[in-house]
């Protein structure tokens, strides 16, 4: 593996839904005499892809024929939708399991952080925690020691670290479970969702020790994220998964661009469920006409048609505009009783004002709730739309995140 540090080939993953085993004894046997001579599985062609929308057998395909490579020093992002599987595949790279088919070679030491508190000891210190890991990961008790009060410092968590781990909050948890990875110099790095469990200061902290131990350090780290901003930033190259396979490899712009593109969401909405409160969902220009692209200096309508009972009415409705990065823009939202002073169904409209919106791709979640106690209906990702270029002023920039929104501030002369 010529500059090489990570190799996956043909690597497939099976799960059986509920029961495990063949179901019988004499299956169990032709298994296992099967493995011995090194053939393949015999029971594997009941295998089928993923699909949590579908019903089927019992043995569903988590991956499938996945490949690829990573040269040490890459910083690779995993990405795709839940159920893509994104988290088997770090498990496989891991050696928390083993895959069904293929092979997976790897240079040097892994460490893992694939959940909050992964390979913690609950009744154990902070200290003895980080000694624990330390070993696991064929640290000697020398190198630990001197790594100790850096680990400690970063993850804030200095005056419990003699306290029992089952005693933290899951934000220290998770602090202290990437400062120990982090710090105790693996050659591969494997990072899963887990860092939004933190809050937003450490979140960059992490990102920034990622960066760092790649780009200073020349270690390899693989990140998993459903924040496309912290990909952007952090990633070099990405892998898009899709029902289990490989969709896209390759440049991060490109697969970003893919990755969006494969998303189904266009610009109307139609309930399927007979109780639902948000019945239909529309994108609409001045002339009340449907549309997915939209001028930058042109309104933006939003038409949503609801029914509301009278539990419904302290509540409030509204929507969550987010950028092609998952990054919220804003959220607007208004009281039931503004539009509804009795329960039945009423369309409402909402309009984005002109000359807001950078050129670029938008899409809305959608909100029925009563703050802080309950979320009553909502609709995620399933509407979008483009903002065309048509003088923001921003177009000499081309190719630039230039943020979001085009703020016309007021300047003058201070004199």
């Amino acid at each position: 593996m010529s500059g090489e540090i990570i190799k996956v080939d043909k690597v497939s993953k099976l799960y059986r839904l509920g029961e495990i085993g063949t179901g019988t004894l004499a299956n169990d046997l032709k298994r296992t005499w099967a493995n011995i001579r090194g053939k393949e599985d015999p029971f594997l062609k009941l295998g089928e892809e993923n699909r949590r929308d579908v019903s089927g057998g019992n043995w569903v395909w988590a991956l499938k024929d996945v490949s690829f490579s990573v040269n040490q020093g890459d910083v690779l992002g995993i990405i795709g939708k839940n159920g893509a599987g994104k988290s088997t595949l770090l498990k496989l790279m891991s050696r928390v399991t083993a895959p069904t088919q293929g092979t997976i070679k790897a240079k040097g030491r892994i460490a893992s952080l694939l959940e909050v508190g992964t390979g913690f000891h609950p009744d154990l210190s902070g200290r003895d925690n980080i000694y624990l890991n330390g070993a696991i990961l064929g640290m000697s008790k020398k190198e630990i020691r001197s790594k100790f009060d850096e680990i400690v410092a970063f993850a804030g968590v200095e005056k419990y670290v003699d306290t029992p781990v089952k005693r933290y909050s899951s934000g220290m948890y998770v602090r202290l479970a990437f400062a120990v990875v982090a710090h105790l110099e693996p050659e591969i790095l494997i990072v899963d969702e887990v860092l939004a469990v933190g809050d937003m200061e450490f979140q960059k902290k992490c990102l920034g020790k990622m960066k760092d131990v790649s780009d200073r350090e020349g270690r390899t780290v693989l990140f998993v994220s459903h924040n496309m901003a912290a990909i952007q930033s952090l990633c070099r190259k990405v892998i898009v998964l899709e029902k289990g396979g490989v969709g896209y490899d390759g440049d991060i712009k490109n697969g970003l661009d893919f990755y969006f593109s494969r998303k189904q969401l266009n610009t109307h909405y139609q309930a399927n469920a007979l109780n639902a409160v948000i019945k239909d969902i529309a994108l609409v220009d001045t002339q009340g006409n449907a549309k997915e692209e939209f001028r930058f200096d042109e309104s933006i309508g939003i038409k949503i048609a609801a029914r509301m009972s009278k539990e419904h009415l302290t509540g409030k409705i509204g929507f969550a505009l987010l950028d092609s990065l998952e990054r919220k823009v804003f959220v607007s939202e208004i009281d039931i009783s503004r539009f509804w002073s009795e329960a039945g169904s009423k369309v409402v409209f909402a309009q984005i004002p002109r000359g807001f919106l950078a050129p670029g791709k938008y899409h809305l979640n959608f909100a029925v709730h009563i703050p802080n106690i309950m979320i009553i209906d909502q609709v995620s990702d399933s509407i979008a739309f483009d903002i065309d270029e048509t003088g923001s002023e921003l177009f000499i920039y081309s190719g630039t995140d230039n943020g979001c929104v085009v703020v016309d501030c007021k300047w003058t002369e201070n004199s």
